[in-house]
């Protein structure tokens, strides 16, 4: 999900309400006949390695966060969009809204059964937290029901939201309040059968305006109920976070790994965001975003480690996205192909 850094609440609901509801110009019969074959999006065993180990990507795993194709989706719909993904070998998706734009109407029986013909399973959803000053809006704050209602229609295990827990500040006792709050919602959605999950971006590995010693982001790992609030790592955002607050406000060290907070908490990851960058420290927040298998993130070793964890492979689901692709079916292409390619390396 994109980071806005003068207003991060603001601005990331506008971008997500309004994304699958603006037509792009794209040409749908150039953009599919452009489409790979399935067999580029699964290379031979050892072509990222050499190696030919074990694939560390888990056998039906492999996402994609739907708002990296809000262009297609928008003028091309749902169904051309699943039938390349399927193409690309990819096995769920996870949604960023359930309209299609100038594409047309579309119910959420009929999205549902359209994943499923085309192999998709819906993995999760992203929903606004809160909209201060619109008692309708479609948010966890102000349509709870309405929001776990259509989750539990699409057949969604997880639900869950991009924004971070910034309602009430940036002190502990705000992020302890947005806590409370993430808590009532996972016992709703436990209700129904999912989980309620939190994605995160770079700024909530920031530390707390009153508390300058504290990370906000171990006050909500700290103050949610592990068994009713998950979290979905961003991973790009994440090692963007560790190059931007890899210091206290008072210039003392504060270096922290990613992976390390999945480690040792790995039941409260069950979804990731594969995202890439470059590392570039005259960009602002360390990286420059490229799409996956072009940057410098290593994730041979970030989902080999996850995966040896005790909840195993096949506890972890991994979503594919860039924010702004240049071209979003080559990206969701060449993620998928290097994902699948890699191995871990002999004796691991």
């Amino acid at each position: 999900m994109p980071r806005t850094p003068q207003d991060p609440e603001l601005g990331r609901r506008l971008s997500r309400r309004g994304m699958l509801g603006v037509a792009a110009g794209a040409s749908a019969a150039a953009v599919v006949g452009a489409a790979a074959s399935p067999a580029a999006a699964r290379p031979a065993p050892d072509a990222a390695t050499g190696r030919g180990g074990r694939p560390v990507l888990p056998p039906g795993r492999l996402g994609i966060q739907l708002y990296s194709l809000r262009d297609k989706v928008s003028t091309l719909g749902f169904a051309p969009v699943f039938a390349e993904l399927a193409k690309y070998g990819y096995d769920e998706v996870e949604f960023a809204g359930y309209t299609q734009g100038s594409a047309g109407p579309i119910t959420l029986a009929q999205l549902k059964r359209l994943a499923a013909d085309h192999g998709l399973h819906p993995i999760g959803s992203h929903v606004g937290y809160y909209a201060d000053g619109d008692p309708n809006a479609y948010t966890f704050a102000q349509n709870l029901n309405k929001v776990l209602d259509e989750a539990q229609a699409l057949g969604l295990q997880h639900i869950g939201t991009a924004s971070g827990p910034w309602r009430y500040g940036k002190t502990v006792d705000g992020w302890k309040r947005c806590a409370e709050e993430f808590n009532t919602y996972g016992a709703a959605a436990r209700k129904r059968g999912m989980k309620f999950y939190q994605h995160n971006h770079g700024d909530e590995f920031s530390f707390a305006t009153d508390r300058p010693d504290v990370r906000l982001y171990d006050v909500l790992l700290a103050e949610t109920d592990p068994d009713l609030v998950f979290l979905e790592m961003d991973i790009y955002w994440a090692y963007t976070a560790q190059f931007r607050f890899s210091k206290r406000p008072d210039g003392t060290p504060a270096p922290f790994e990613p992976l390390d907070y999945v480690l040792k908490q790995p039941h409260r990851y069950p979804l990731f965001h594969v995202k890439d960058g470059i590392r570039d420290d005259t960009a602002p927040d360390g990286y420059r975003m490229v799409d996956v298998g072009d940057g410098d993130i290593d994730y041979r070793t970030f989902l080999s480690k996850v995966g040896r964890t005790h909840h195993g492979r096949r506890y972890h689901h991994w979503q594919t996205e860039h924010d702004n692709p240049v071209e979003s079916f080559a990206f969701a292409r060449k993620s998928s192909t290097h994902l699948h390619g890699l191995r871990e390396r002999c004796g691991e």
